[in-house]
């Protein structure tokens, strides 16, 4: 798979700028297309926006078409105001990652007054679309994105499918660590095993990796991740983000939730 087709979610966040110029890096390196959706959505028995919404996608779409035109890459905006009352917009979202390669999002942030976005978005997004989703931290910039990646390994679907689908991004990483977690004060010998396997698996894709196995300590797995990643100066994290439930449905899993809720880098999650 290579990255040619690529999706950002825009809206009028603060942090919107920041992720569109992330967006805007990775297609460059890609060589991919860069399509920009500003949706807007209609509640039951809600005001319409009276403008307010209108306007901020025109200033959105100004400055995607600034950026894209200055970086050079091929760039398509979208701008859909969903005709139909009550359907929600992570629906409306869903419905344009269908014809995309990886869908680029923004961490669900609580300090936005009257946030239209709701706080579940990440989680059924990456439920319903079949893609990878690449989540950026509201706040913060980054210059980089997939020099330096950690792959969050536990060996089994949602793992490999993650480790897949960042294939494309993993061919380019100048550095890659396989990180997986052991017991308290004791290593895990499968997980070493798996780990062993899946970086045979990589090199046969060019792809050189290592393996860095992180002792359970009491803290949050999510926790430790994150020191990893900042103590190596990652730029990405990639991890599969969903566990099934005794009912059979799957959820996001609780290291993702806490990842997502403290996030510091951009996380490529995969269903």
């Amino acid at each position: 798979m290579t990255l040619k087709n690529i999706l950002i979610h825009l809206d009028n966040s603060s942090g919107c700028p920041a992720r569109l110029d992330l967006a805007i890096n990775l297609a460059r390196t890609h060589g991919a297309n860069l399509k920009g959706l500003y949706a807007i959505a209609h509640e039951y028995y809600a005001p319409r926006h009276g403008g307010i919404m209108e306007s901020g996608a025109k200033e959105m779409q100004t400055l995607f078409t600034e950026k894209t035109d200055s970086a050079g890459i091929l760039s398509e905006w979208l701008y859909v105001d969903w005709s139909v009352v009550g359907v929600s917009i992570t629906d409306i979202i869903t419905s344009y990652t269908y014809y995309t390669d990886l869908v680029i999002v923004g961490q669900y942030d609580k300090n936005i007054p009257n946030n239209i976005t709701p706080a579940d978005f990440v989680e059924r997004l990456g439920l319903a679309s079949g893609r990878p989703l690449l989540i950026i931290p509201c706040t913060g910039t980054f210059t980089t994105l997939g020099e330096r990646v950690i792959v969050a390994w536990k060996a089994g679907r949602e793992s490999v499918r993650a480790v897949n689908d960042a294939l494309p991004i993993l061919k380019k990483t100048k550095k890659l660590c396989i990180v997986s977690v052991g017991s308290f004060g004791h290593h895990d010998r499968a997980a070493e095993e798996s780990v062993h396997q899946l970086c045979a698996h990589l090199a046969h894709h060019q792809v050189a990796a290592e393996h860095e196995q992180i002792l359970a300590t009491g803290f949050p797995i999510a926790e430790l991740l994150l020191n990893n990643a900042r103590n190596q100066k990652m730029d990405l994290i990639v991890m599969g983000g969903y566990a099934q439930t005794r009912r059979g449905a799957y959820v996001i899993g609780p290291v993702a939730t806490s990842l997502l809720t403290r996030m510091t880098l951009p996380i490529l999650l995969s269903h």
